[in-house]
């Protein structure tokens, strides 16, 4: 488990390696990853949009930039939580994804939240980042 905290606001990002979606062979591997948004602070906040660097072992980087997360933009009241699951293909068997959310909180005020970095490797290949 991964863990970032801005501004009273904890991510923290669950990664897993997804044998049944992944073919080696072809250069496939895909990771699903779980992340819970815990508001922590005391004023109401919606997630806007997301921003992900993703970098496989070769270095080579992806960016991935949209709204919301999974298709929502959950408003989040004090002490409330959001989790949502998603993926990332990789064509090599390792990788590490790092981001950051656009928050919204009372008074329109925008401001960002870091996702913790996170690495992406085969069960029997464990390294941790933080």
């Amino acid at each position: 488990m991964y863990r970032a905290v801005t501004r009273q606001i904890e991510v923290l990002v669950e990664p897993f390696y997804l044998e049944d979606q992944s073919d080696p062979e072809e250069n496939r591997y895909v990771w699903g990853y779980r992340v819970t948004i815990a508001n922590n602070s005391q004023e109401t906040v919606q997630l806007r949009s997301r921003y992900w660097q993703i970098t496989d072992q070769n270095g080579h980087i992806e960016e991935v930039r949209g709204p919301g997360v999974v298709g929502e933009q959950p408003i989040l009241d004090p002490g409330d939580s959001f989790q949502y699951s998603s993926g990332c293909p990789l064509t090599t068997p390792s990788g590490v994804m790092v981001g950051r959310y656009q928050m919204q909180g009372e008074g329109g005020r925008a401001f960002e939240i870091d996702i913790p970095a996170f690495s992406l490797d085969l069960p029997d290949q464990h390294r941790t980042l933080n």
